[in-house]
């Protein structure tokens, strides 16, 4: 015969509800409940507290269990003393299920699109009883328990229902309040116990180097941005403006004994700053809760949880809120294309590869010694576009920037011959993350109006950027990584070899127009002893910032949106470093306040210019005037708008010397106006341009039936605008 002790081993395993809590043994009522901290224990009546039986202790690790009699079952609590305490608690195992059918059956199939509202922690009251129900996914484990400070972190105290067809978990467990710190503890198939694991869906975590999950409170803060939220498609359409501040929160200020600031001194600092520079977007480097300082979050754990270093959920809402009361729209970096495998973490979550893939030739990077999603399996896949949907719905995020496409794309990314895996076809790519990846744009766009996504793409893949109906992965915009290489290898060299190199400035027109772009000088160019923009660029000081102002304008005149991370836009001259903070003082600097002026200027003039913006996408807003010049390192051409109304004229000059009387082909007579010259004084240059504007004469140059005379500086960009027609 089964002893008590032996059948409480087997409840962890299988069924603790079928053993635990109050039962009817032939006739009688039976009640059994472990409470290891207790030395007695007893029945009371929940209405009135009247003492109703005494348990016995049946084993000496905590076993009570006690006969009530022949009754109707009745509403109890439990009575217990220990030492010269008597504590009176609800019993875990008297309540029902977490979860609904309906959400049983949505979570098993892997189409619950709000799994973050039912699974991990949450407070809740049921019949009346305060408390917080768990949730968690893990079909293969023997035993899932809870625990944390609230049972001295003893996996004996609260297993949790297996509901089998779903593989899910779940316990409600009375008196645990927000701010509780847990963990899960789970017994593999094979009853070995793994190190506890985080919850995969937790909304808050503790702060590093700590890892467990906590119970998030229900959302407080009160938003302010229903008419943001109303009108943001327009900021994030492909003919709006859209320039944006790269930024890692912690390391873009902070206090003076080294302390980040926290989210809301980012709202009352950072906020205004990003603003005042004119640009349209801020997207920060990722916030999902992460273990390792030195991956910038780009190796989350905690997906759904913004990272505590900072301050709460409701402090990152407070910080959003702030972006959308100054007219900026906020994206997140994303990285559903893998995770770290700290063992508090996803790896072998249940005794199994239930998120990764098992075959390490499919299942493990290389690169960053990181695990990648199993996109073949219908749970992990809406475990991910859940934790998409929680970002834009719980957070009013305005849009997603995937990170590390390409390495979700093919399937020998960064791999050999015979470390991969072929698909079904035989081919390189991997057809479950493309399936993931047009899913996730179709709900992104559909669940969340108004919010867009980019993509990290660094390969040809077509139509990242096309519809899925036609074919695409769906993407509202790419990076275009391909321009910034070129151009950046281009402006590194010294100006009397740069006609030689010509082409990699002019190259990217050639497909500017295949994809709805961005422009991105991200954090991935100024660190790992790449330097910073500013030591790129050849010359002696003065040469350097006339480089860099001429660059610059050069990517704000050119098809596609534009990304800065923070610190470019006063010509940082150290490598990014996320221990510290960015060098502020440099803005005293005339040089260095002078490219600061500079970016304002010129996200002024591109937001207001629509020839800049309206047609980014489209190759009739776009023509050379001239792209061989090659002798004299100068670019022209023009940008446009819908029918030509308005235009601009840009002209390059990326050598030393200045060229006056330098012909140009325009479309339009007239005057046209020097709208913007980043050799002005203002700006730390020479001060040589085209004050007052030019006349078009009526004399044909470049194709055009007009051209204009004008004086290019040294090292530098000019935007001269016609009269609207």
């Amino acid at each position: 015969m089964t002893s008590v002790a032996e059948r409480l081993d087997e409840s962890f395993r299988a069924d603790p509800f079928g053993f635990l809590g109050l039962h009817e043994t032939g006739g009688a009522l039976v009640l059994r409940a472990f409470v290891p901290w207790a030395d007695t224990l007893t029945a009371i009546d929940a209405a009135s507290g009247e003492e109703i039986a005494p348990l016995d202790r049946k084993t000496a690790d905590g076993l009570f269990e006690g006969n009530l009699g022949k009754r109707a079952r009745f509403n109890y609590r439990l009575r217990a003393h220990a030492g010269d305490r008597i504590v009176d608690f609800e019993d875990p195992y008297k309540f029902g299920p977490v979860l609904g059918e309906i959400d049983l059956h949505l979570l098993g199939e892997g189409t619950h699109q709000r799994a973050f509202s039912k699974l991990g922690a949450h407070p809740m009251t049921v019949d009346g009883v305060d408390g917080v129900g768990f949730a968690v996914w893990a079909p293969n484990a023997r035993a899932v328990s809870v625990v944390g400070g609230f049972n001295d972190w003893d996996g004996r105290r609260h297993p949790m229902r297996k509901h089998p067809g779903a593989g899910v978990w779940d316990l409600f467990i009375p008196s645990v309040a927000a701010g509780t710190a847990y963990k899960y503890e789970i017994q593999g198939a094979n009853g070995a116990v793994l190190p506890l694991k985080a919850d995969p869906l937790a909304l808050q975590a503790e702060h590093p180097p700590a890892t467990a999950s906590v119970v998030a409170a229900a959302p407080a803060h009160a938003w302010r941005d229903a008419a943001w939220m109303k009108a943001r498609a327009e900021r994030n359409a492909r003919e709006a403006p859209i320039s944006i501040y790269e930024v890692q929160l912690g390391s873009w200020a902070r206090h003076e004994d080294g302390r980040p600031l926290s989210y809301r001194e980012l709202a009352e600092r950072l906020v205004p700053y990003v603003a005042n520079l004119g640009f349209t977007h801020i997207e920060v480097l990722p916030v999902s809760e992460y273990p390792f300082d030195g991956s910038w979050g780009y190796q989350p754990i905690g997906l759904f949880a913004p990272t505590s270093r900072f301050g709460t959920p409701d402090d990152f809402r407070y910080f959003v809120d702030a972006c959308h009361q100054a007219g900026l729209a906020l994206w997140l970096d994303w990285v559903p294309g893998h995770f770290p495998t700290d063992q508090h973490g996803l790896g072998l979550f249940d005794g199994t590869h239930l998120y990764e893939h098992a075959d390490p030739r499919q299942g493990f990077h290389q690169d960053w010694n990181t695990l990648i999603f199993n996109y073949g399996r219908r749970e992990v896949v809406n475990y991910l576009i859940a934790n998409a949907l929680s970002w834009l719905e719980n957070f009013h995020v305005d849009g997603l920037r995937v990170d590390a496409v390409a390495s979700m794309l093919y399937l020998d990314y960064s791999r050999k011959a015979g470390e991969w895996v072929p698909n079904k076809f035989g081919g390189r790519e991997n057809l479950d993350a493309v399936d993931f990846l047009r899913r996730f744009n179709e709900l992104v766009f559909a669940q969340a109006p108004g919010a867009t996504t980019a993509a990290e793409e660094s390969t040809a893949w077509p139509m990242v950027s096309a519809p899925t109906y036609l074919g695409g992965l769906g993407f509202g915009f790419k990076w275009n990584m391909g321009w910034m290489h070129d151009t950046l290898q281009y402006m590194s060299l010294d100006p009397i070899h740069r006609k030689y190199h010509h082409n990699k400035l002019t190259f990217g027109l050639l497909y500017a127009f295949s994809e709805n772009f961005i422009l991105p000088l991200s954090h991935d160019e100024v660190v790992h002893g790449k330097g910073s923009l500013l030591t790129k660029m050849p010359g002696d000081r003065w040469q350097k910032f006339a480089n860099l102002r001429a660059y610059y304008a050069f990517m704000w005149a050119h098809p596609g949106k534009k990304l800065m991370f923070m610190g470019c836009e006063f010509g940082q001259e150290r490598e990014w470093n996320h221990d510290g903070q960015l060098d502020w003082h440099l803005l005293d600097d005339k040089l260095h306040g002078g490219v600061h002026r500079l970016i304002r200027d010129l996200n002024q003039l591109y937001r207001s210019e629509t020839a800049l913006h309206r047609l980014d996408a489209l190759p009739e807003g776009f023509a050379w005037v001239d792209a061989t010049d090659s002798d004299q390192s100068v670019l022209s051409f023009l940008r446009f708008d819908a029918g030509h109304r308005h235009m601009a004229l840009v002209l390059c000059n990326f050598t030393p010397q200045p060229r006056y009387g330098y012909r140009v082909g325009v479309p339009r007579e007239g005057r046209w106006t020097e709208r913007l010259n980043t050799d002005s004084g203002l700006y730390g240059g020479s001060d040589l341009g085209n004050a007052g504007g030019v006349e078009a004469e009526a004399m044909p140059w470049h194709g055009y039936p007009y051209s204009v005379l004008v004086t290019l500086p040294p090292l530098a960009t000019v935007i001269l605008t016609a009269e609207p027609s």
